[in-house]
């Protein structure tokens, strides 16, 4: 009796030993792995939804990670490379593009994306969708000028000039730095559709759930946007509500040759899969 109470003891303060070094484990563990296990615990292959628990907590989990967790330096700034957002013709962007954007893969699977996007001054990711995708970044050093849309619902297109454009509304036109509230896009509103062009050089820490996938219809595509004047409606045909500055024609068009874009060898902490 006596000998089956200690070893049940035993076992009890075994455990016990076990949750603290556990808890501990958890306390001490990067950054990164805290974000990689929140996101394998939590995502289903479905978009949260706005306002959720997970969206609160991931949000705040982003609002701790600094450069040096993702094994990142922050660069000095090169302002002489700048054309800033309006520098150049929205038809000539030639330059604004001629510098590389590092991407950096920390993880993916079906159910997310853990990335960083380094960005050089002046450079540009051209309008693309995110489709039934949500998306978290988190600007870890720099300024990012982030212009973004989402699609006016029921949808309304218009063909003229051999053109097929479709209205969206705008959502957010301003610039982000590492004090910012966490951005975040949802399929139907938050700004999916979205252009990143970088004022300094700055790098973003992106969280996509679930992952891009062409097999199901998650695939990337690019947009050039129009002026609402762009296109004449047919008369005492009315679309919009409020002011007309606030919507765009976004024209679907190829993946643009300008855009560089290399791979870089992450050099954070080993994520425990």
């Amino acid at each position: 009796m006596l000998s089956r109470l200690f070893k049940a003891g035993e076992k009890v303060l075994w455990n016990l030993v076990n949750k603290k070094d556990l808890h501990m484990a958890s306390k001490n563990s990067p950054k990164v792995q805290e974000l990689y296990d929140f996101c394998k615990e939590t995502f289903t292959g479905i978009a949260p939804s706005p306002g959720s628990m997970a969206v609160q907590k991931l949000c705040s989990l982003l609002d701790t990670v600094s450069p040096a967790d993702v094994g990142l330096e922050e660069e000095a700034q090169d302002d002489d490379r700048g054309y800033g957002v309006s520098g150049v013709s929205r038809f000539n962007r030639v330059g604004r593009w001629a510098q590389p954007i590092t991407f950096l893969d920390i993880h993916e699977c079906d159910t997310f994306t853990m990335c960083i996007f380094c960005f050089p001054t002046s450079s540009v990711i051209p309008l693309h969708d995110h489709p039934e995708m949500a998306v978290f970044s988190k600007i870890l050093y720099g300024s990012l000028h982030v212009k973004a849309y989402d699609w006016v619902e029921p949808p309304c297109t218009i063909t003229q000039d051999k053109l097929s454009a479709r209205l969206a509304k705008l959502a957010s036109d301003k610039v982000i730095t590492p004090q910012s509230e966490i951005p975040v896009l949802y399929p139907k509103t938050g700004g999916n559709i979205h252009c990143f062009t970088a004022l300094t050089p700055c790098a973003v820490l992106d969280i996509l759930t679930p992952s891009y996938n062409e097999s199901v219809g998650r695939s990337c595509s690019y947009y050039m946007d129009y002026p609402f004047s762009t296109f004449a409606l047919e008369e005492g045909v009315k679309v919009v509500e409020g002011k007309e500055d606030e919507y765009a024609w976004l024209v679907q068009i190829d993946t643009p040759e300008e855009l560089h874009m290399r791979p870089g060898s992450y050099s954070g902490p080993t994520i425990q899969v």
